[in-house]
C-alpha cells in the first residue's frame, strides 16, 4: 500500500468521523418530539397463534422494551396468516426438498379513547428452509421460518406504527 493509498484512506476515515454525529434515527425523539411516548403507550392485543405469539413479543419489546407500564393511548390489533409452499420436489424420493414460508399480518392501530382508525395496513414476510426425510428436522426448520418471519412482520409493523404516530401529530 501506498503513502497515496494510505493517506486518502486516512481522509476518508476523518470525514466519516466527523459527520458520525451528524445522523439521527428517522423516527426519533429530536424529530418528532413525544413519539417515544407514544410507542411506549401503544397495546398490543394477543394475536392468536404460535407465529402470533411470536409477533406480539417482539412488536411489544420494540415499541416499550423499558419494562414501564404507561397508561396504553393506542390499540393496536394484528391478525396473521400463514401458508407453506413447497415448490420443488425431487424426483428419487418424491418428497419436497424445500418450502416456503409466507406470512401476512394485518394491522389496525386505534385510540383507546373514542376507536379512532389512525392506519390499517398489511405486511408480507416470507422464509425459505430445507426439508428432509426427517420429520424432526422439519419441523424445527419450519419453526425457525416462523421465528425469522415473525421477527421480519413485527419490524416492519412497528416502523409503519412510528410512521403513522409521527405524522399524526
Amino acid at each position: 500500500m501506498s503513502w497515496f493509498d494510505r493517506a486518502r484512506a486516512a481522509v476518508a476515515l476523518l470525514t466519516a468521523l466527523g459527520l458520525a454525529g451528524c445522523f439521527q434515527p428517522l423516527y426519533g425523539e429530536a424529530t418528532h418530539p413525544g413519539l417515544t411516548d407514544d410507542l411506549k403507550a401503544v397495546e398490543v392485543a394477543p394475536i392468536k397463534d404460535r407465529i402470533g405469539h411470536y409477533v406480539g413479543d417482539d412488536l411489544i419489546s420494540a415499541l416499550n422494551g423499558t419494562g414501564e407500564t404507561p397508561a396504553a393511548k393506542f390499540r393496536l390489533v394484528v391478525t396473521i396468516a400463514q401458508s407453506t409452499q413447497t415448490p420443488t420436489v425431487s424426483s428419487q424420493i418424491n418428497a419436497a426438498n424445500a418450502a416456503t414460508v409466507i406470512g401476512k399480518a394485518s394491522f389496525t392501530l386505534t385510540k383507546i379513547d373514542g376507536g379512532k382508525v389512525l392506519f390499517k395496513g398489511d405486511a408480507f414476510a416470507s422464509a425459505v428452509y430445507d426439508r428432509s426425510l426427517d420429520n424432526f428436522a422439519n419441523l424445527r426448520a419450519s419453526r425457525d421460518a416462523e421465528i425469522r418471519i415473525a421477527r421480519a412482520l413485527s419490524e416492519e409493523i412497528q416502523m409503519r406504527v412510528a410512521a403513522a404516530l409521527a405524522n399524526q401529530g
